[in-house]
């Protein structure tokens, strides 16, 4: 088990059901799963450069990317329906926590003038996502290897049912914020 998931399991239940004022353990919010999704709209020219972002989200994720596909087409982007436009992983379970642990305590604090998190990326249901500018900032990624930087979207889904429920949850699960 990961160390973050004993430390919520012994120490963040019992501190948000008091700080949240729930009368039942189970109505504690959890984190569900984390979604990392990458579009990469210079695959439609070159599908090599897909080849690589699936590499590199592998590389930071520990598992396989599934390839995201365009819906419709568009003529003004050059998309065809059906033509692979992105990469995307699901992570859940152990995995999900260990990759929240490493964001939390590795990752955020390697980006440049990291001030904290903006709390208003919720939406409203107890998701929180977060948008990438490079993948430079994961230590699994080689600095040299990289060709040209990829920007990534990673979306907390938790059970929470408010964005003040999921920025508790968060906010223990070592996440930092802007006040």
């Amino acid at each position: 088990m990961s160390r973050l998931y004993e430390k919520f399991k012994t120490e963040g239940v019992p501190a948000l059901k008091e700080e949240l004022q729930l009368c039942n353990i189970m109505l504690v919010p959890r984190l569900e799963k984390i979604v990392i999704n990458s579009g990469v709209g210079e695959a439609t020219q070159n599908i090599k450069v897909l080849d690589k972002v699936v590499e590199e989200l592998g590389f930071i994720t520990g598992q396989k990317p599934a390839i995201r596909r365009a819906k419709k087409s568009i003529a003004s982007f050059r998309v065809r329906a059906g033509q692979a436009v992105g990469a995307m992983v699901t992570l859940r379970g152990q995995r999900m926590y260990e990759f929240m642990d490493r964001f939390a305590t590795v990752v955020l604090p390697r980006i440049k003038d990291f001030r904290g998190l903006s709390p208003k990326s919720m939406d409203g249901r107890g998701n929180y996502t977060i948008s990438m500018k490079d993948q430079l900032v994961f230590p699994e990624i080689n600095y040299s290897k990289v060709e040209k930087t990829k920007g990534m979207s990673i979306t907390f889904v938790t059970t929470a049912k408010t964005s003040r429920d999921c920025l508790a949850l968060l906010k223990f699960l070592g996440i930092q914020f802007r006040s």
